[in-house]
């Protein structure tokens, strides 16, 4: 049967082997590309997601080690309490800078001092006898906790009242 275009027109079931043959293997084979699309696209995704991953792994580290250099700094500052010298102010401006630095890269210090001990934000190093404040309070703390955004970068280093 003729269409007004000039086309065949055979209907599904009376269509000779090798066309039904053909059609099953195109629809194969547009299934296939389909599947390997897909997957290309999954792939895609996880790399992108493992090299962003990768990069926050090493900005990490180096932000780890910008920390010791701001341990350093907060140790010699202590040292230079009441020394008003040039050197001495000086130290306090680098310092200053340092912690500016990391703020811009959302690395904030956060408070330990009276609070209660947590796991997940302290790590203790041994026990004081307090007056001014009750068990299981932070009553020192040896080394500087950070936050790094919503997750805990460094967590501080404490001495928890008995």
């Amino acid at each position: 049967m003729q269409t007004s275009e000039g086309n065949i027109d055979v209907a599904a079931g009376s269509q000779p082997p090798e066309i039904q043959r053909l059609q099953e293997q195109v629809r194969t084979e547009h299934e296939m590309y389909l599947r390997a699309l897909a997957d290309f696209d999954n792939y895609r995704r996880r790399f992108e997601r493992e090299r962003a991953s990768s990069a926050q792994r090493g900005k990490r580290d180096v932000m780890l080690s910008l920390l010791d250099v701001i341990d350093g700094f907060d140790r010699a500052l202590q040292h230079m309490s009441g020394d008003q010298s040039s050197v001495a102010e000086g130290l306090r401006a680098l310092h200053r800078q340092l912690l500016g630095v990391l703020e811009a890269q959302g690395v904030t210090p956060f408070e330990s001092v009276g609070n209660v001990f947590s796991p997940t934000l302290h790590e203790a190093i041994g026990s004081v006898e307090s007056d001014a404040h009750e068990p299981g309070v932070v009553a020192e703390e040896v080394q500087r906790g950070y936050r790094w955004g919503d997750e805990v970068l460094r967590p501080s280093r404490v001495r928890v009242a008995q």
